[in-house]
């Protein structure tokens, strides 16, 4: 399996690329789109463009990507919104499932506590993932963002199994 993280941004959007064999959790790449045009129509399809980009050079199984947040400022909220939105679309249109979580559960997933800083995220990946140095805020982000996306779904196919175990002694 080979999950995409994407923390989207208006200026800056993160991405993050692991493989997980045999219950392993493997670095594959990470980085940041640099949003450089001007006008929004234009900033969009950067991000669209390297998310694009990415998923033809990974070929990612699964994706996921981080909730919208409440912002002070509404302008911020919508420009980031629609950032989120073009990051999802991209991702859909590339036939890829899209899971979506909070801050506060990637935190939780990668450091233990959802109310961790940044510079703990940021830690935590680069010893997770065996990394020589800390990776860039949004790259590490992004890569919270996939670690946090197979724990999840490791969670919910043991919860499965469960059920199913369940039902089949039911009957």
């Amino acid at each position: 399996m080979v999950i995409l993280g994407i923390d989207p941004g208006s200026r800056i959007t993160g991405f993050g690329v692991i493989k997980v064999q045999d219950n392993k959790i493997y670095y594959v790449a990470s980085g940041c789109i640099q949003i450089t045009e001007i006008t929004t129509p234009k900033r969009l399809k950067q991000i669209a463009d390297g998310i694009t980009q990415i998923i033809n050079i990974y070929a990612p199984t699964e994706a996921a990507i981080e909730q919208i947040f409440m912002f002070q400022n509404p302008m911020g909220a919508i420009k980031l919104g629609q950032a989120r939105g073009v990051a999802m679309c991209t991702l859909a249109i590339n036939n890829l499932e899209v899971s979506e979580y909070s801050a506060k559960q990637i935190k939780q997933a990668v450091v233990g506590t959802g109310g961790a800083a940044k510079s703990q995220v940021q830690h935590m990946v680069q010893s997770l993932l065996g990394l020589s140095k800390k990776p860039p805020e949004d790259a590490a982000d992004a890569l919270a963002i996939a670690i946090c996306h197979y724990h999840s779904s490791k969670s919910l196919a043991k919860i499965s199994g469960a059920s199913r175990v369940s039902q089949k002694r039911i009957k």
